[in-house]
C-alpha cells in the first residue's frame, strides 16, 4: 500500500465519522473519540478534516486533543495499562507499584513494549480511590494493587 492510499485510506474512514457526528451539539470531543476507536488513535491527517468540518483552526483540534490524556497520536500496543497517579493511590504505595510495573515491562509511562504488547498511561484518577492503589487493563480496573498483583497484570497484558 502507497503513503497516498493509506491517507486517502484515513480520510475516507474519519470523513465518515466527522460526518455522522458533526451535526452534534458539542462534536469535538465525540468525533476524536470516534476516530480514535476507529484507528486506535488519532492519525494527525485527521485533525485539518475535522478542523475544517467544525469550523475551527487545527491549532484548537490540536489543542484540545493534547489537552486530554485518553487520546493519543500514535498506536497503542495490543494491551493499554493505565495506573492511577492521583493522589490517594499514591499515599498508598501507587509510586512503588508504578516503579516495579515499569521495571517489569522495561518501559517508562508513555511508551510500548518493543514487542507491541502493552503501553503503560498514567491517570489522574481512576475513581476507584477506596481500593488503592489501582490501574486499569484494557477497561478492566484492578485495585489494591501490591508488587505480586501487579507483577500478575503485568503477565496477563504480555499474553
Amino acid at each position: 500500500m502507497s503513503l497516498n492510499q493509506a491517507a486517502g485510506d484515513v480520510a475516507n474512514r474519519a470523513g465518515t465519522i466527522i460526518d455522522s457526528m458533526k451535526s452534534m451539539e458539542g462534536p469535538l470531543l465525540p468525533i476524536l473519540h470516534g476516530i480514535q476507536e476507529e484507528f486506535g488513535y488519532v492519525p494527525q491527517d485527521a485533525l485539518p478534516l475535522i478542523a475544517k468540518a467544525l469550523n475551527l483552526s487545527r491549532a484548537e483540534v490540536h489543542g484540545v486533543m493534547t489537552f486530554y490524556h485518553d487520546y493519543r497520536d500514535h498506536p497503542a500496543g495490543r494491551h493499554v495499562l493505565k495506573l492511577c497517579r492521583a493522589e490517594a493511590c499514591q499515599s498508598m504505595g501507587g509510586d512503588d507499584v508504578a516503579e516495579h510495573i515499569k521495571s517489569l515491562l522495561g518501559i517508562d509511562f508513555h511508551q510500548t513494549t518493543l514487542d507491541g504488547s502493552v503501553t503503560l498511561e498514567p491517570v489522574y484518577c481512576l475513581g476507584l480511590c477506596a481500593c488503592a492503589p489501582a490501574a486499569m487493563l484494557d477497561g478492566e480496573l484492578h485495585g489494591r494493587l501490591d508488587d505480586e498483583s501487579a507483577a500478575d497484570l503485568v503477565k496477563e497484558a504480555r499474553q
